[in-house]
């Protein structure tokens, strides 16, 4: 048996998704939002779902599906501050 990621819709079937929360949920610290900003919330549950996306690609190429979640991350970032910009 190998480690390698099956075809999936990429909903909530990787690894830790059974302990309280998935990949990309985690990987945007989507319950981390001190300012209780809806955007925010919305963003990061939007990226987690990409995320989750990507990790079901896997399968077809590893590295392709890594470098669009970290791609997702850092897109996160940058639209959480938006966000969180006073104005």
């Amino acid at each position: 048996m190998t480690n390698q990621a099956q075809p999936n819709s990429g909903a909530n079937l990787v690894e830790g998704a059974d302990m309280g929360g998935s990949l990309g949920a985690k990987r945007v610290r989507e319950s981390f939002n001190p300012s209780k900003d809806n955007m925010v919330d919305k963003i990061k549950r939007y990226t987690a779902d990409l995320i989750d996306l990507c990790e079901g690609l896997k399968y077809l190429d590893p590295r392709l599906a890594s470098l669009a979640q970290t791609a997702y991350e850092e897109a996160a970032m940058w639209a959480v501050k938006a966000a969180t910009t006073q104005k």
